[in-house]
């Protein structure tokens, strides 16, 4: 029988240009505060999550290096996730497993990336790796730009203008603006956003996640661990599902099915509908993804996503409220360590202490993570 598993620690650092910060302060700024928060608890052991030290930072002993840089995490055992800009959220998965399986009681799963050391085209080129290296890096598309093709298709197919999908990077700045951890914190109209830079059409700047350096951390704990914690959130259920890496294999590339096999798993094993959430994070490192990530979880029907946004569903006052936090889009976007700002961000507005704009008063919540254009998903669910 497996353990139930609670998250009882939480922390974060503020998403931005860190110049003066590598990734081990990132990772001890964002753990001392999640160990601290869950009262200094005896980990077993240490779980990271990140997408690009062996292009940005020349590490590939990320693990080890980090769990050794602090006395409380010093010779447990470190063990690294990889999966593209899921790599947070598959991260947690992990931490997850090893307690739900025994081999742990408490483990630390931090996510932490540095992006901003090279010159942004770089960084975009490094991203890009998540798309198909041979059949797509190879004739020069990159992320943003098959994002691109998609947002087209959807505007397209189902007759969405300009106007209505620039209701997405607002709301997204708008909840941001009031997120202490966000690097975007200001708020746009509709008109900025469709006069903002072209980056590939008709996908414009402020539809775009930004290039930044961030650390989240959550310890979690088996029910013996957690003791009697009044701030412990159970993760109810976990789910993982993969597609074709390539957007040309696909039926439909309009769909993410991994993220809607996730969702569906992941919904049967927690007990509930889509409609039971109250709130949720999910991926939308550029408008089209988080559009399409509404529609994989069945809060919306296909193609009505930016039509329901603009008409002020998942905001704050909506049931679910979606991405508090800014998203992707204006919280930020420091790739392989977005899943655990994620899930940290879903156990604190369970707990009613998140930092920024709130739901009202939650009790389930769940987080997307998708890798590249969804050819891989995870999910998490969390119920207070």
């Amino acid at each position: 029988m497996e353990s139930k598993v609670y998250v009882i620690g939480v922390g974060l650092t503020r998403i931005a240009r860190l110049y003066d910060k590598g990734l081990t302060d990132l990772f001890a700024e964002a753990s001392l505060k999640a160990l601290e928060d869950a009262g200094w608890p005896e980990v077993d052991a240490v779980v990271v999550g990140s997408m690009l030290p062996s292009i940005h930072n020349e590490q590939s002993s990320l693990a080890s290096l980090l769990a050794q840089s602090l006395p409380y995490t010093r010779g447990k055992m470190a063990v690294g996730v990889e999966d593209a800009d899921n790599s947070g959220l598959a991260a947690v998965i992990k931490g997850y497993s090893l307690i739900a399986s025994g081999l742990a009681k408490t483990v630390l799963v931090a996510g932490v990336e540095k992006m901003t050391e090279y010159p942004s085209a770089m960084a975009i080129r490094a991203l890009s790796q998540a798309c198909n290296a041979q059949h797509e890096l190879f004739h020069g598309a990159t992320l943003i730009s098959l994002q691109a093709l998609l947002m087209r298709l959807y505007m397209n197919t189902y007759g969405i203008d300009r106007d209505t999908m620039s209701a997405w990077p607002v709301l997204m700045h708008s909840n941001a603006s009031e997120n202490p951890y966000a690097q975007l914190r200001f708020k746009v109209t509709k008109e900025q956003v469709a006069s903002s830079m072209m980056v590939s059409d008709p996908i414009r700047l402020l539809d775009s996640s930004p290039i930044g350096d961030g650390a989240a951390a959550i310890v979690l704990a088996a029910s013996d661990a957690a003791g009697s914690r009044n701030n412990a959130v159970e993760i109810a259920a976990v789910a993982q599902a993969s597609d074709t890496v390539g957007i040309a294999y696909r039926e439909d590339p309009l769909r993410l099915l991994a993220a809607e096999k996730a969702a569906r798993t992941a919904y049967e094993k927690a007990g509930i509908k889509a409609r039971d959430l109250d709130v949720v994070e999910l991926h939308d490192t550029t408008t089209i993804l988080g559009l399409l990530g509404l529609e994989a979880l069945g809060l919306s029907p296909r193609g009505k996503a930016a039509v329901m946004v603009d008409e002020g569903e998942f905001s704050s006052k909506s049931k679910p409220s979606v991405n508090l936090s800014g998203g992707l889009k204006a919280r930020g976007h420091p790739a392989g360590a977005t899943g655990v700002y994620q899930a940290a961000e879903i156990a604190l507005q369970l707990r009613g202490d998140y930092p920024g704009r709130r739901a009202p008063d939650p009790e389930m919540g769940l987080a997307l993570g998708l890798g590249g254009l969804g050819s891989t998903a995870s999910i998490i669910v969390m119920r207070r």
